[in-house]
């Protein structure tokens, strides 16, 4: 599956092992990664490709403010399923 702007992802290493985090940009390798709570769209997160499993969900980021990624990040954290659909609104 690819990892693109937007991709709901899984960490699968580090301090946020378990976390699930969405894909701010993405080059070379790396992604830049933000929760909207410890890590928000302004200061993304960069970890190696190799250490994040992305969801089928994708989320549109314009519009996005750091309340609403918390938000959709929530949806998977209480319970989802990995790839279960989420319903994500700009407001």
């Amino acid at each position: 599956m690819e990892i693109r702007p937007g991709s709901v992802v899984r960490s699968l290493a580090g301090r946020d092992k378990g976390g699930f985090m969405v894909v701010v940009s993405a080059a070379d390798g790396y992604v830049f990664l933000a929760d909207g709570k410890e890590r928000k769209l302004e200061s993304p997160k960069k970890k190696s490709i190799k250490h994040v499993a992305p969801t089928k969900t994708v989320i549109d980021l314009r519009n996005l403010t750091d309340r609403g990624l918390r938000a959709a990040v929530r949806g998977f954290t209480d319970g989802a399923p990995d790839d279960a659909p989420v319903e994500i609104s700009n407001p």
